[in-house]
This record gives C-alpha cells, sequence and structure tokens, in this order.
C-alpha cells in the first residue's frame, strides 16, 4: 500500500465489536481478568492499551521498522534510547541539537558515567575521528534543530556497520512522509509527535522505532517500568493526526520554499538556512536523502534587537515554542528553545542573537508573507 494508505489505514481499522470507522477510545486503567493468569490482551494501562498498540503498529509501518513505542513526550523516548548505554559508554552527537537533549545529556546523563561529545555531523570526517573504542551511538538530527544543517544519512550509515555503532536518528523536522532514515542505515528513529505527527498542537508525545529486537525489548521494558507510555486520549489524538500527514506535508513543503525564497530576497534578512535553497551548503545531500525540504526555516536578521522588533510585530505568525502545526509558529532559539545551552557553545555552533527559527504552517502563503513583511517594516 502507498503512505497515505497506511496512514489512514494501518492501526486505525473499524472497531470490530460496533462498525465504528473511528476505534473507540479506550479511557480505563485497568482491564478485567477473565480468569486468574487469563486475560484478552491487557491487564493495565500502564504496560498497554490498544489505542497505544495500534498507534505504534501505524508509526512502525510509515517509518519501515520492525516495532515502535510511544512515550509522553518526544524527550521521554530520547531518554529510554540514551538508557540501552552503561556507564564508560560513549555517544557522539550532532553539535546543534535541541536544547532539551543537550541539557538531558550534559547535566543528567553524564552523571551515571555516560560520556557525550558533540560534533558537527554534516562533515562525516568528523563524525568517524571522533569515534572511540568505547562508543556506542551516533546520535543525529537532520536537519538539525535550529541551524538546518544536513547529515548524509547514507555515509552514517555506512560508518555505524564498519565501527559497530547504533545509530539513532531525531526525523522530527520531516516525518516519515519525507524521509525515512531506515532506509539508510539507521537502527532507531526518534519523533516528538508533538510535532508534525499529529500536527495540530494539542498534546504531547515521543515515539521510538527500533530496527532490532534486543533494542525493542529493553525499550518496552523501560515504557513499562518508568511509566512514560502515552495515555489513551493522546494516541487518539496523533492517529487523527496521522491521517492527514500526507496532506498537510505537501502543503507545508510548499509554503516553506515559498517563504525561504521570499525571505533570502528580503533586504533586511542576512541569511537564510533551508535545505530547499541552493545556496544552502548541502543542498544536494538533503535533495538525495529527503522527498521534500519541509517546513523549518532559520533566517538570521543580524541582533537581538532586529530579532525582538520582528517577534514583537508579528501578528499571524505565533511567537511560541515548539513546531509542526498547522498555524505558524516563530521564536527566538536562543532565549527560548535552546537557552539551556551555554552562550559560548551556542555561538559555536551558530545559534546566534539575531536568529529567529519559523515552523511555517499550511495557512494561505500570502498572508504570512504579509505578515512578515510588515515586521520586517519594523526593523
Amino acid at each position: 500500500m502507498g503512505f497515505s494508505t497506511d496512514a489512514i489505514h494501518v492501526g486505525q481499522e473499524a472497531d470490530p465489536s460496533t462498525g465504528a470507522i473511528v476505534a473507540p477510545i479506550y479511557q480505563t486503567s485497568t482491564y478485567l481478568q477473565e480468569a486468574l493468569g487469563k486475560d484478552k490482551g491487557y491487564d493495565y494501562a500502564r504496560t498497554a492499551h490498544p489505542n497505544r498498540r495500534a498507534l505504534e503498529r501505524c508509526i512502525t509501518r510509515l517509518e519501515g521498522g520492525l516495532t515502535s513505542f510511544v512515550f509522553t513526550s518526544g524527550m521521554a523516548g530520547i531518554d529510554a534510547v540514551f538508557r540501552l548505554l552503561r556507564p564508560g559508554d560513549h555517544t557522539i552527537l550532532s553539535d546543534s541539537v535541541y536544547g532539551g537533549v543537550y541539557r538531558l545529556t550534559t547535566q543528567l546523563l553524564v552523571q551515571f558515567g555516560m560520556e557525550f561529545t558533540f560534533v558537527d555531523t554534516s562533515c562525516a570526517k568528523n563524525v568517524a575521528q571522533a569515534i572511540r573504542p568505547s562508543t556506542k551511538m551516533l546520535y543525529i538530527e537532520t536537519p538539525t534543530n535550529p541551524t538546518m544543517l544536513v547529515t548524509d544519512l547514507a555515509a552514517m550509515g555506512s560508518l555505524a556497520r564498519e565501527r559497530n555503532v547504533t545509530l539513532v536518528v531525531d526525523n522530527t523536522f520531516l516525518s516519515p512522509y519525507f524521509q525515512q532514515p531506515i532506509t539508510f542505515g539507521a537502527h532507531i528513529v526518534v519523533h516528538s509527535m508533538t510535532k508534525y505527527l499529529n500536527g495540530h498542537s494539542d498534546m504531547t508525545g515521543g515515539a521510538v522505532i527500533l530496527t532490532r529486537q534486543e533494542d525493542a525489548d529493553k525499550i518496552y521494558f523501560l515504557q513499562r517500568s518508568t511509566g512514560a507510555g502515552l495515555a489513551p486520549m493522546d494516541c487518539f489524538l496523533v492517529s487523527r493526526g496521522i491521517k492527514t500527514l500526507a496532506v498537510r506535508m505537501e502543503r507545508h513543503n510548499q509554503n516553506g520554499m515559498a517563504i525561504a525564497r521570499h525571505l533570502e530576497a528580503h533586504p533586511k534578512v542576512k541569511r537564510v538556512i533551508y535545505p530547499g535553497l541552493a545556496s544552502h551548503p548541502q543542498h544536494e545531500v538533503a535533495k538525495r536523502q529527503q522527498r521534500g525540504f519541509g517546513a523549518m526555516i532559520a533566517f538570521d536578521l543580524g541582533s537581538l534587537a532586529a530579532a525582538r522588533r520582528l517577534l514583537d510585530h508579528v501578528r499571524l505568525c505565533s511567537l511560541a515554542e515548539s513546531l509542526g502545526g498547522v498555524e505558524t509558529l516563530i521564536s527566538h532559539p536562543a532565549s527560548m528553545t535552546h537557552a539551556s545551552i551555554p552562550a559560548e557553545v551556542r555561538a559555536k555552533t551558530g545559534i546566534t542573537e539575531g536568529l529567529v527559527r519559523i515552523s511555517v504552517g499550511i495557512e494561505d502563503v500570502e498572508d504570512l508573507i504579509a505578515d512578515l513583511n510588515q515586521a520586517l517594516d519594523h526593523i
């Protein structure tokens, strides 16, 4: 079946007991046991429930994995992945990862003896040079948040195989509609489902897609033991959102390209970073491994004062954290999503005081351009 067909039907079959086209929300904490040691596949909602299992089936199919597990947030899922490591194990990460990942690794997980190195993964040579005998994991964001650098997934897949390292890819920015890292050799894919998979800014959730049974067994044990599995209502909301993922991503992509081109031509914008533009340093890599360029754009206005003027005057674009909703969201990474990263590290990785990140929604693009133009007029 095609992607859109799978997104609409896998894990979203009609309810066999009533024929309801939309399966019910199983809003229950526990399940009746038919007899001692005998149930109908469910005993307690923390362990599993029908809405969670259905959503996990759908996400597994879309990413091409072996199995999936969904969590209360993207960070809960990412934390579970890092718990596959042991004290002394070393991980290489993209150097401009989401601020929450930087905080988790450098302030929490290091206390348990894990070691982390941040490198520019858009250069495969940097990654190869950073590998140690103790390196167990390579954690990639592509494109990176918020600097939009693209990592060559085929090169990372080959390197992971050669060095016997687990390759983890955060696919949140593009969704499986535009990019499927497992086809390039990724062993694990993670998502903040809060973003494009759900698409409506009305829940938080994360997903971990596995390709190896030994990893899947460990992740399920962690999900069940820590109580971080996603609740029925939130699973329902993501399942509903996924049904329109393909059509939403096409519109996001169309609008994203139009906004990127407009900003690149605007005299008050110093630089636009968008993989769909020929000016992007990894444009050709993006063309090889992505079916589209998405709707995440970073652009630099040169100073904090200029960024503040823009953000203070947008009307249609909403000044808010998060991304991937049908509405356009705009943010200042240095003081919002990446504020937990030390200033010197932000500067080194290109997260400047003048950098603005925009998650382009699916509104009429002419209205978005008009809003950005009037805000830019205040600079």
